[in-house]
């Protein structure tokens, strides 16, 4: 004997072949472990890449800029965080010592454009108190390179100064009058500003500083 049913339209549907467009839509679970697998990897290479970014352009998070010139007040400290860490150690530079003094970074003239190796540059005005400092001209790494005067430094006490006590320094691969900084054909340029033994050395002592200014002079 055989039971009847009568029709129920709320369910009957079930029952009849759904198109295959309106079916819903069930990866494989290989598909899935594969989707995964590559958001992971691209969450992974944003983390490097940002992280690469970061330590590359020097634009951590403790660090201060006073015009163009950049720092990291912390550097060389227990409070320095780990991206100003990878930053020395990638580029092997030894940050000053807490108390010893502060470096200061400056890739880009007061214009805001980036320095070069090709251009002259006009270095003028006033540091910082300070018991000694240097003018360094390195690449854009921070490394030093060779220059036809075999060296590629100044030193505060040494230049010749305005009545004002203000400076004139000229940045050049050719030899220049006056205060004279000697750059190289290095991979960019970049000039470090040391102060030692300066009263200066928490981001709150850095507010309202005046550091010197950077020009573009001739370029070849």
């Amino acid at each position: 004997m055989t039971a009847g049913f009568r029709p129920n339209p709320e369910t009957d549907w079930q029952a009849s072949e759904v198109p295959a467009i309106l079916r819903p839509y069930r990866p494989h679970p290989l598909v899935r472990a594969g989707t995964l697998f590559l958001v992971a990897i691209a969450a992974l290479a944003l983390g490097i890449g940002s992280a690469y970014h970061a330590i590359d352009r020097e634009s951590l998070f403790h660090s201060v800029r006073i015009g163009v010139w950049g720092t990291h007040p912390h550097a060389g400290t227990p409070q320095a965080d780990p991206y100003s860490a990878a930053m020395y150690a990638r580029t092997g530079r030894v940050p000053l010592a807490s108390g010893e003094g502060i470096a200061f970074t400056a890739k880009t003239d007061s214009s805001g454009a980036t320095l070069t190796a090709a251009c002259d540059y006009l270095i003028e005005g006033a540091t910082p108190p300070a018991r000694l400092w240097t003018l360094t001209a390195t690449d854009s790494h921070g490394r030093l390179v060779e220059t036809l005067a075999g060296r590629s430094n100044l030193i505060g006490a040494h230049l010749l100064r305005r009545p004002d006590g203000s400076f004139e320094i000229v940045a050049s691969v050719r030899p220049q009058p006056g205060n004279w900084l000697p750059t190289g054909n290095g991979d960019g340029l970049a000039f470090v500003l040391r102060l030692y033994d300066a009263p200066i050395t928490t981001g709150s002592s850095l507010a309202g500083l005046t550091m010197p200014k950077i020009s573009r002079k001739n370029c070849r």
